[in-house]
């Protein structure tokens, strides 16, 4: 069952400004090699806000044609100047229409420039992936490390398509704008500036809490995918159980949290817009009134007061952008620095520049004072000696939490030994590339995995350029081909996102094949012949024998009547090896295997 998530943690307001601007400056690090696009927008957006102010100042010219030709007319001396407007009316049109190409063009270029940026960043991503530990990902949940991935990641997008071109033609018509209202008044500019001056005071208070607000919403909404994926994957248990209100409850709790977080974000950047509403009102009162004034004094014409509202409306609507952008921003900048978390994660160690590589596999293993621990001041393994000669069985058994799987994880390098080496026919296995070791393995594990896909494609997963009649083989010899030869499109079935159109013994044999496929030197096996009826684990078992023919194996034995013929039986307890043997040898010693082995007996002659 998945804990209760911890509340969020506090923001520090020293630090989460510094920490917002370090994050925002490497984001738009991404653009570094994109420099000349970016300029080619900012260039573009120029010329079609520029071509967009001119409008109202044309406009302007025509209508004090149209007041001054009127005036005429009422006082008989002449008339108003069709031709001239009509030109205004054509000067217009052409002003329009290539202001509306600059701006098809700028939103073209950063539409490539956002997307091709997202497409770097989410390389980075996909390359960080297979270079984290694995103590990362079983620190976390699965729907919090997709959320990251996929909704952190598209928020950006849309941010950097959308809000930036926004944010660019806001900036270039503000200072465009302002230039024609000083060309018209610099003194009711500046009016109109102290005005909306004023008016972001006000806002700016909301604009900061939201930030906060942001972070936790996206926080919110990680642990809120990550419980929903738990509890999808485990419904079956769920309802089994009858833990639906229990569940129901947990997630209410999670669903609260982003509830508030959302709301509250949402609340403080819904009142910006309002403010500017009225602060844009007030505005227009003021320029009524002084623009009349100056009128009536002959300083400026009626087109002037027209274009100049105009131009007020133009200054106070980019200002209105900038605002819900400067929101917008907030919650991108929470999704970047989630995912510059998840970038800056601990890495595994290097590979070797110059990697050791073997020439003839034999399969060869030794662990040499093997020293290993999770934590550096808790050390769970002490001084592990194996000697495994090639084409040996070595079975590992021991209670839940003894240490096998960790010991599997050291030989596969998913762990780096704290001391000591492993090595593989006289090969220390740090010495090797990660790569070139993994291939030398094969791994059938209890938890089967196979992917959305047709059968014959899950089966030639392990190995490139894998001929059909090795399939065939294969399968024949993992005691498949019989069942698939009996599904409506045989060998061309499509398993579904977790194989469940077919059994769970099935699925186990299925992989089986795909390691024969492989045809690897050394195989990894966790016994899986538990919840399948009596036939399917006869046929696992035989090709389980067939796999591990003329290779070195090293099984995790849970029933160890299966295990009697290993040549090395390894019992490990607290994450060490207490006894190591054939099973002869360890039944005569008559201490741990001994009674792990007659408890089991008796178990099963009493069932």
């Amino acid at each position: 069952m998945m804990k209760k998530p911890e509340p969020a943690k506090s923001f520090s307001k020293h630090n989460k400004p510094k920490q917002s601007k370090k994050t925002a400056k490497r984001l738009f690090g991404y653009f570094r090699n994109r420099k000349k696009f970016l300029l080619l927008v900012v260039i573009l957006a120029i010329f079609a806000q520029l071509f967009n102010i001119m409008g109202p100042k044309i406009m302007g010219k025509g209508i004090n044609e149209i007041f001054g030709g009127a005036v005429k007319m009422m006082q008989g001396v002449g008339g108003i100047d069709f031709a001239f407007i009509g030109k205004i009316v054509g000067i217009l049109i052409v002003v329009y229409l290539i202001g509306c190409s600059c701006s098809y063009l700028q939103n073209y270029i950063m539409a490539t420039v956002a997307q091709n940026t997202i497409y770097n960043l989410r390389r980075d991503i996909d390359l960080k992936i297979s270079r984290i530990p694995l103590k990362y990902y079983d620190s976390k949940t699965h729907g919090e490390i997709l959320s990251r991935l996929t909704n952190d990641v598209e928020l950006i997008s849309t941010t950097l398509q959308e809000n930036l071109t926004q944010f660019i033609t806001a900036i270039v018509t503000i200072i465009g704008v302002v230039i024609a209202m000083i060309s018209i008044s610099p003194s009711m500019t500046v009016i109109t500036i102290a005005v909306l001056f004023i008016g972001m005071q006000g806002i700016m208070p909301f604009i900061k809490r939201a930030q906060k607000y942001f972070t936790q919403q996206q926080k919110s909404l990680g642990k809120l995918n990550g419980y929903i994926e738990e509890m999808y994957s485990g419904h079956n248990i769920i309802k089994a159980f009858g833990r639906e209100p229990h569940n129901v409850k947990e997630f209410d709790e999670i669903n609260n949290d982003l509830y508030e977080s959302g709301w509250k974000s949402q609340f403080m950047t819904g009142i910006i817009m309002p403010v500017m509403i009225f602060v844009n009102n007030l505005n227009y009162i003021v320029i009524a009134i002084v623009g009349g004034y100056y009128t009536i004094k002959g300083r400026i014409g009626i087109g002037d007061i027209q274009a100049f509202i105009q131009y007020s409306r133009q200054f106070g609507m980019p200002i209105h952008q900038l605002s819900t952008i400067s929101s917008v921003f907030q919650s991108t900048l929470a999704a970047a620095e989630r995912i510059f978390e998840f970038l800056d994660e601990e890495e595994l160690s290097s590979d070797p520049q110059e990697s050791e590589t073997i020439k003839e596999v034999k399969g060869h293993v030794t662990f040499e004072n093997v020293k290993f621990g999770y934590f550096p001041d808790k050390i769970l393994m002490n001084d592990i000696n194996i000697d495994v000669k090639p084409g040996q069985k070595v079975a590992i058994v021991g209670h839940t939490g003894a240490g096998k799987t960790t010991l599997i994880n050291l030989l596969m390098r998913f762990y780096d030994v704290n001391s000591g080496s492993i090595k593989i026919d006289g090969v220390d296995i740090n010495k090797m590339s990660r790569e070139y070791l993994r291939s030398l393995f094969a791994m059938v594990l209890q938890d089967t995995w196979l992917f959305n896909g047709t059968i014959k494609e899950n089966l030639s997963y392990t190995k490139d350029n894998v001929t059909d009649e090795e399939i065939l083989e294969a399968s024949k010899s993992a005691h498949t081909d019989e069942f698939i030869r009996l599904l409506e499109h045989g060998y061309d079935t499509v398993l579904n996102e977790d194989a469940s159109n077919i059994s769970q013994g099935q699925k186990q044999l299925l992989t089986i094949a795909r390691a024969i496929i492989a045809d690897p030197k050394i195989l990894i096996l966790d016994e899986a012949t538990s919840n399948v009826d009596t036939r399917t684990e006869i046929l696992i078992q035989k090709a389980m024998k067939t796999l591990m023919k003329g290779r070195t194996s090293f099984v995790i034995a849970h029933r160890l009547s299966t295990i009697k013929d290993a040549d090395i039986i390894l019992v490990m307890k607290n994450g060490d090896i207490i006894e190591q043997g054939n099973h002869e040898q360890l039944m005569k010693l008559n201490g741990s295997y001994a009674d792990l082995y007659n408890s089991q007996f008796d178990e099963r002659k009493s069932s």
